[in-house]
């Protein structure tokens, strides 16, 4: 098969768009497929063997925006995608869904970004109506739109958006491991240095953007048996790190592969907070590393989380109830052993080759429509 992927972020952006990106570009390769990337430069020139062409893109709040692109059109041309996968579309995966229905391809586009909730976080809430309308025409476009959890399906339905199927994150459960305690010995040493024993490590892992609410984890950095540790760059970190000031907190910035994944299992806590995400990748690194997790009852991590057998879930805005939360967990090492390995055994079945091998059924099940069909729209069958 081929396959053209439309993504508003890739590489050297770090965030649960491109992390989703790469998996699904690996399991490609891995299978046997081509594949295609058009992406907001810069980027590297390729990606598992895979050409990426990087289009002119701005910036704003941190995010690599893409520009439309004459571009674009030309790679459709010459590649000849069998479907195109748009990654979050939103400026440049919209021109691409357009373009794909022009040249009959089939389309296939995964909502990951709750967008309208970051405006509302970003201070502009008067704009949400306007986006969730611009969302809804550019996915009523694409002939599916997957979605990565229920509570975003349940958006996208209230927000008239149909022909949606459910297609979840897989997790590397053999990089984020409990095995990985040991190797992380020295994480623990440095943050906790000079605590008293029993002082449990409580972490945030994710980017630092005013959307993901970090600030809220003041209460949790003073609590007492507590050391906090926030793992992650993005332009809260200034401001983050003035508002912690003074209190028990590590930042250990961006990290990635084994250093990401000795900073997980170098946690007795992972804690989230951000109250708009539509799955929560985080909080399975976390519970594949044997980490209870603590998380907002909203979005994604209803799916994830299995309360008071995984970790806690707080109601989203109750900042106390986070804090207490926390605070159960840190208190009762019995407990965090047993929702650890509870977490672990809820992820492993979620590995990324299955969700790879259930998204070439989702581009099977658009290809074979528009060949049966012979054009759009048509009704895709939604498992």
């Amino acid at each position: 098969m081929r396959v053209a992927i439309v993504t508003e972020s890739f590489l050297p952006s770090a965030n649960g768009v491109t992390t989703s990106v790469l998996r699904v570009l690996d399991h490609l390769a891995a299978r046997g497929h081509q594949a295609v990337v058009v992406c907001p430069a810069p980027a590297p020139p390729r990606y598992a063997g895979f050409p990426v062409v990087a289009v002119p893109a701005v910036s704003y709040r941190g995010f690599r925006a893409g520009l439309p692109s004459v571009q674009l059109a030309g790679v459709l041309d010459g590649f000849r995608p069998d479907v195109l996968h748009a990654a979050s579309p939103f400026g440049l995966g919209a021109q691409a869904i357009t373009a794909a229905r022009r040249r009959r391809i089939p389309t296939v586009a995964v909502f990951q970004t709750d967008v309208a909730g970051f405006a509302r976080k970003h201070g502009l809430s008067a704009t949400a109506p306007g986006i969730w309308r611009w969302l809804r025409h550019v996915h009523s476009q694409a002939d599916l739109t997957l979605a990565p959890s229920a509570a975003s399906l349940a958006d996208l339905a209230d927000n008239g958006v149909a022909r949606c199927a459910l297609w979840g994150r897989g997790v590397d459960a053999a990089t984020f491991h409990p095995r990985r305690r040991a190797g992380a010995r020295a994480v623990r040493a440095s943050v906790l240095d000079g605590a008293p024993a029993g002082t449990a490590v409580v972490g945030y892992v994710g980017r630092l953007a005013p959307e993901k609410r970090v600030e809220r984890l003041r209460g949790v950095a003073t609590l007492e048996g507590v050391r906090l540790v926030v793992v992650g760059d993005g332009p809260s970190r200034p401001g983050l790190e003035r508002q912690l000031r003074g209190t028990a907190t590590t930042f250990l910035g961006r990290l990635d592969g084994d250093e990401l994944a000795d900073a997980y299992a170098a946690l007795d806590v992972f804690v989230h907070t951000g109250t708009h995400e539509t799955f929560g990748q985080t909080l399975q690194e976390a519970m594949a590393s044997g980490v209870p997790v603590v998380a907002p009852a909203a979005g994604g991590p209803l799916d994830v989380v299995a309360e008071g057998e995984t970790g806690y879930l707080y109601a989203p805005e109750d900042d106390g109830a986070l804090a207490r939360a926390v605070r159960v967990l840190a208190a009762d090492p019995a407990m965090r052993a047993r929702m650890g390995e509870a977490g672990r055994r809820r992820v492993l079945p979620r590995s990324w080759e299955a969700l790879g091998d259930a998204l070439l059924e989702h581009y099977r099940t658009v290809v074979a429509a528009a060949a049966r069909d012979g054009g759009r729209p048509f009704d895709v069958p939604v498992r």
